[in-house]
Parts: C-alpha cells; structure tokens; sequence
C-alpha cells in the first residue's frame, strides 16, 4: 500500500513558479513509476508528466515541456514538480499518482494508476 500527500499549491501571478511536492508513505514507493495529473473546472483530470521509478526517464505533455520539471527523491519517498513561467491556464487540482504494474514504463493513462493523492490546488491570476 503507498499513501501520497501533495503540497505546495497556492495562488500565484503569471509568471511565477512554484514547487509541488508529493510524500509518499511505504517502503515500496521507489518501486513505482509515478506521475502528476491536473483537473481544471468542468473538465477532466489530464495527464502532465511522469518518471519511472529511478527518475532517469521523463515524459511530459505538450503544454508543459520546457516549463515543468518532474522529479523524485526515493530516498525521501518524495516526488516533486516544478512549475515555471506559470500561466491563467494553469489552474487547477493537481494530484500525484503511483502505478504499481510498473518501474520502467511512463504510463499516461489515469486508468493505469491505483493510487492517488487528495490533490493541491493551484490558482494563476492574470
């Protein structure tokens, strides 16, 4: 069983950068490949970017690549997203997600994933 707990959502200007983090509870944390989702008002929780369980390999979706970087510290049972040059459409829920079927895959589909966190909210003012 793995627990996640996201923090360090707020409301920042565009612009801004903030720092996520995801603490994950079990010895079997680094086992999993993981990856951060977001859910905006009225639409459905879309993927933003995963690691695999090392965090030498990283895929991220189009909207963020060059702005977001994903990544995690087994020894910490943490994985972390920093987010820069932050836009309006940015804003939402964002959770963190371990797929426990796999350490090398990067999956993309939140179908793959059975454990998720409460997710943390993050707000772009214009």
């Amino acid at each position: 069983q793995v627990q996640l707990l996201e923090s360090g959502g707020g409301l920042v200007q565009a612009g801004a950068s903030l720092r996520l983090s995801c603490a994950g509870s079990g010895r079997t944390f680094s086992n999993y490949a993981m990856a951060w989702f977001r859910q905006a008002p009225g639409k459905e929780r879309e993927f933003i970017a995963a690691v695999n369980w090392s965090g030498d390999n990283t895929y991220y979706v189009d909207s963020v690549k060059g702005r977001f970087t994903i990544s995690r510290d087994n020894a910490k049972n943490t994985m972390y997203l920093q987010m820069n040059s932050l836009k309006p459409e940015d804003t939402a829920v964002y959770y963190c997600a371990a797929d426990s079927s796999t350490r090398y895959r990067l999956p993309t589909d939140k179908k793959e994933f059975d454990y998720w966190g409460q997710g943390t909210q993050v707000t772009v003012s214009s």
